[in-house]
């Protein structure tokens, strides 16, 4: 059964930010979230971004989710 990934999933996210020329901070703003901490938990594979989330970092990243999730 295939399983998402959380560790390479975070990494790409890390990736994206950075191709984008973004920082964490930058992403957690523009979520409107009060703190940085959903954003490194994502990084980190600790947990993934709910799927309106994930939509609209896909949007802000300029990709796909299909790029940011990665299946096993």
């Amino acid at each position: 059964m295939p399983t998402i990934n959380m560790e390479a999933t975070g990494l790409n996210i890390k990736n994206l930010i950075t191709k984008n020329n973004m920082t964490v901070k930058d992403v957690a703003i523009t979520f409107g979230f009060a703190s940085v901490n959903p954003v490194y938990k994502w990084i980190n594979g600790k947990t993934l971004p709910a799927l309106d989330n994930l939509v609209v970092l896909a949007k802000v990243l300029d990709t796909k989710i299909d790029d940011i999730i990665v299946v096993n």
